[in-house]
């Protein structure tokens, strides 16, 4: 077989990531303005059906974590692909409960597919390219995201939920094509023997470490605000402040507004996420980290603050871009600390399993905020979250991950 550079492999399996996750990028815009086409009852029934795939997540990322410690391969991507296939087709068709089965699937093969892509990264990266490498990654299979929140919008509202679900599955199914051109059979460094030999130990100590306790528990709260709370209500935000939005004769509702305030992100991402990656390897992830968590409490304090229009719309795209830094060196902090355990797979699945779960409990708690308590209080507590946060990382600095710089 011929050598395929780590570079080469981070690439494919982020353009596979991008392709299946186009019909899920596509409801977080969606669905909540659209739940009656799917045949759904309640606002509440639209807070599972975006968090059911990340609970299912986090029981299910320690054996599919275990599966990759002893096969680590591309059967995993495949399965994932073909996954992510039969669900994006499922969104065109009406039923709360077809809809859960089928999110509940879509989180098997997002567990295939994160995981998957963590234990490649771990394994071809060095300490000195580790946050470029990360970065590639995020950057390129938030693609997916910008495909699937733009087309996805703007074919739900022309035509429906049926051609639009139709049309980003196919899209799918093209991934199996990179997985077979430019994924190994096993791209991990580890065997059975390796894992017989290091036992459970490893991923036993792993929580008594103080480190890895303040990694976990960051990326629990970080997860929880940006990709739960946040993604999952911006639609309704925009639709409270603007509802309709006219630009240069064309009337924009806030399916597409929203989707474009998403988009954004992910049109810089690709060339951003890289870069973020890079400085973090030179300059220190904590310093990085600390100064973006400041500014983004600053933003979503800014959020129900009365500002014009054109301010506001700048402050939802600062917020992007603290998401885009935030994820970028999270990522990276973990993958430092799994680079320095035995089982760095064991470290890369608590991660994951973590992140799942702060990204399933956001949109249960946003959506039951903003009927009990309103969008306004909910993003003031948001913005006192991230503050904490960013004040318990500039404490302590000796404790920082072993790729962090003072």
């Amino acid at each position: 077989m011929r050598e395929i550079s780590g570079r080469t492999q981070v690439i494919a399996v982020a353009l596979i990531t991008a392709l299946c996750m186009l019909g899920d990028s596509m409801l977080y815009v969606v669905l909540p303005l659209y739940w009656k086409e799917a045949g759904l009852d309640s606002l509440w029934e639209v807070g599972v059906l975006l968090s059911i795939n990340r609970l299912i997540r986090v029981p299910l990322g320690p054996l599919v974590g275990k599966w990759y410690e002893r096969t680590g391969g591309r059967a995993g991507l495949v399965v994932a692909v073909i996954l992510a296939f039969v669900t994006t087709l499922s969104y065109g068709f009406q039923g709360f409960w077809l809809w859960l089965a089928m999110r509940s699937l879509w989180g098997v093969a997002w567990t295939f597919l994160r995981l998957g892509a963590y234990s490649l990264i771990v394994t071809v990266a060095e300490r000195h390219n580790r946050g470029q490498l990360m970065g590639l990654y995020n950057g390129l299979y938030r693609l997916g995201s910008l495909g699937g929140m733009l087309a996805g919008a703007l074919f739900a509202t022309w035509y429906g939920l049926l051609p639009a679900a139709l049309v980003l599955a196919c899209c799918s199914l093209v991934a199996l094509v990179l997985v077979f051109l430019f994924i190994r059979p096993s791209f991990t460094n580890r065997t059975a023997v390796d894992v017989e030999e290091t036992g459970a130990s490893p991923s036993r100590s792993l929580w008594r470490q103080a480190s890895i306790q303040k990694t976990m528990l960051t990326a629990l709260l970080v997860t929880m605000v940006y990709q739960g709370m946040f993604a999952s209500t911006l639609s309704r935000l925009i639709e409270q402040r603007t509802p309709l939005l006219v630009l240069g004769g064309l009337v924009l509702g806030a399916a597409v507004l929203s989707s474009l305030a998403q988009g954004v992100r992910w049109c810089w991402e690709p060339w951003a996420a890289p870069v973020v990656g890079r400085l973090a390897d030179r300059y220190g992830r904590r310093k990085m980290f600390v100064a973006t968590l400041l500014t983004g409490s600053l933003l979503f304090a800014c959020i129900q603050g009365g500002l014009p229009l054109e301010a506001w719309l700048a402050v939802l795209l600062g917020i992007q871009l603290t998401a885009t830094i935030i994820t970028t060196v999270m990522d990276t902090l973990a993958a430092d600390e799994a680079a320095g355990q035995t089982n760095s797979t064991a470290v890369m699945t608590c991660y994951s399993v973590i992140t799942d779960l702060g990204a399933a409990l956001g949109p249960l708690i946003a959506f039951w905020l903003d009927e009990h308590a309103g969008l306004p209080v909910m993003y003031l507590g948001l913005s006192i979250a991230l503050f904490l946060i960013a004040l318990s990382w500039s404490v302590r600095r000796g404790q920082g991950s072993q790729g962090s710089v003072p």
